[in-house]
């Protein structure tokens, strides 16, 4: 279903204002991964035995480490307000054009409750063959020091991924490209694409399944206009993965 625009905005301003939002946020970094991904293929090592880090300590100090955690979560939220900020000026209420109003609370758990189930099984099967086959790297999830802060840092680096990931890459993009006349394939092939392309940095079954991801995800957003049930189901897949790896006995690490 295509909304019409509540002001006519030209083609090329919204293509332009696309780049932009990008250019901020989730292309800048694809650009990114795909030089790093070149680099690490052509590093000494093998890309099985590279390790990508995520949710890094930044500082010895414990109350520094915190605050640079805080404020990259919070400065990394900057991009999703600009994009709503967008939606709103010609759309009226982007949560509603997004679907990221309150309506249906227990509806929204559920799917995406159900989603997380759908991407995360198979998704463990995919790390497993990838990592058979040499074509990711080794992924530590988190590598924070063991304070009263952690677990809640790691939960709110959570949210924040899925929140700037689901409303830039799915909610924002998607309706922008269907905004521009893109057919529904090329919008799905788009935004699962760029999905894929951010993770690179992780190797190339990354890449993989997170397209795979991106394509379930833009279908269901095309088909329901509810954005939620995608942060809530990327929220948990990540709550998971960060809290689940440092929770994990020391003796299974090497396993991962």
């Amino acid at each position: 279903m295509t909304v019409e625009l509540a002001r006519p905005v030209s083609r090329r301003t919204l293509g332009t204002e696309v780049l932009l939002v990008l250019g901020v946020s989730l292309g800048q970094s694809a650009v990114y991964a795909a030089v790093n991904i070149v680099g690490r293929l052509t590093a000494d090592r093998p890309l099985s035995q590279q390790t990508a880090t995520l949710n890094a300590s930044q500082s010895a100090r414990p109350w520094l480490d915190l605050t640079y955690q805080s404020l990259n979560i919070a400065f990394a939220l900057v991009p999703v307000l600009l994009a709503v900020h967008l939606l709103n000026r010609d759309r009226g209420d982007a949560r509603l054009t997004l679907g990221l109003d309150a309506r249906r609370p227990g509806q929204d758990l559920a799917r995406g409750a159900g989603l997380a189930a759908l991407i995360g099984l198979p998704g463990l099967g995919l790390f497993y063959v990838a990592a058979k086959l040499g074509i990711n790297v080794s992924v530590v999830p988190a590598a924070l020091p063991d304070l009263w802060w952690t677990i809640p840092v790691l939960v709110l680096a959570a949210a924040q991924n899925a929140i700037l990931e689901e409303i830039v890459v799915v909610g924002y993009l998607v309706t922008r490209l269907r905004d521009l006349g893109w057919r529904v394939g090329a919008v799905i092939a788009t935004s699962a694409l760029l999905r894929g392309s951010y993770h690179l940095y992780q190797g190339f079954g990354a890449f993989i399944g997170n397209a795979i991801m991106g394509v379930i995800f833009s279908l269901f957003y095309l088909r329901t206009r509810r954005v939620l049930p995608l942060v809530v189901a990327h929220t948990l897949l990540d709550v998971v993965a960060f809290v689940g790896y440092s929770a994990l006995p020391s003796s299974w690490l090497d396993w991962l």
